[in-house]
C-alpha cells in the first residue's frame, strides 16, 4: 500500500505535465494512443520493464532501449519526456504516469473506461450496445471499452466503470435469486 501511494504521488505531477504538453501542442489523442500502446508493450514484455526499472543499469542504456523501442515515428514530446524521466531517475514509474496520464485525459474530455466482461466475445453490435448504455447512465461524451472473456459469467455482461459495477450475467441473477430466497 506505501509503494503504491508514493508512486501515485510522484506519477501525478509527471502526468500532469505530460498532459499540459499534449494539450499545449494540440495532440492530446496521439499521445494518449502511443501511451495505450507503451503501456501494453510493457505489460506483454516484463523484461523491458525489468530492464528500465533496474536502477543499476546506466541512464545512457536505458535512453537507448526506450528510443529503439518508441521508434523513430514516435511522437518527439512523448519520447523527450520518457528521456527526462530517465534523466530524473524516475523511469521506473513510467506505468503509473501513463495510467495517470490516461485518466487525466479521460476526465478531461469527459470519456469513462468501461471494463466489460462477458461469458463470450462481443461483437461490434452487442459493443455498442453497451457503449450506449455506459453513455446513457455515466453522462459520458465517449466511451472506451475493455473487454474480457469470462465464462463463468454463464451468459450476460458485468460493466465496471470506475467504482460502479452494473452486473447483467445470468451468474449474478442467480447469484441474487438465490441470496433472495434465503
Amino acid at each position: 500500500m506505501q509503494g503504491s501511494l508514493i508512486s501515485s504521488e510522484i506519477a501525478e505531477p509527471y502526468a500532469q505535465a505530460l498532459l499540459s504538453v499534449a494539450q499545449s501542442s494540440g495532440q492530446l489523442e496521439a499521445i494518449g494512443g502511443e501511451i495505450k500502446s507503451l503501456l501494453e508493450l510493457l505489460e506483454n514484455a516484463p523484461d523491458l520493464r525489468a530492464f528500465i526499472g533496474n536502477p543499476v543499469i546506466k541512464e545512457e542504456a536505458k535512453k537507448a532501449v526506450l528510443s529503439q523501442v518508441m521508434g523513430s515515428s514516435a511522437n518527439p514530446y512523448l519520447t523527450n519526456f520518457m528521456m527526462l524521466l530517465v534523466d530524473k531517475r524516475r523511469i521506473q514509474f513510467l506505468e503509473p504516469v501513463c495510467q495517470q496520464y490516461l485518466t487525466l485525459a479521460r476526465v478531461l474530455t469527459n470519456t469513462v473506461l468501461a471494463e466489460v466482461s462477458s461469458a463470450t466475445e462481443l461483437n461490434d453490435s452487442q459493443k455498442q450496445i453497451v457503449i450506449d448504455k455506459v453513455k446513457t447512465l455515466t453522462g459520458a461524451n465517449v466511451v472506451e471499452l475493455k473487454t474480457k472473456v469470462d465464462g463463468s459469467l454463464i451468459g450476460g455482461v458485468v460493466i465496471k466503470v470506475g467504482s460502479q459495477v452494473f452486473d447483467a450475467s445470468i451468474r449474478g441473477q442467480l447469484q441474487r435469486l438465490s441470496l433472495s430466497l434465503r
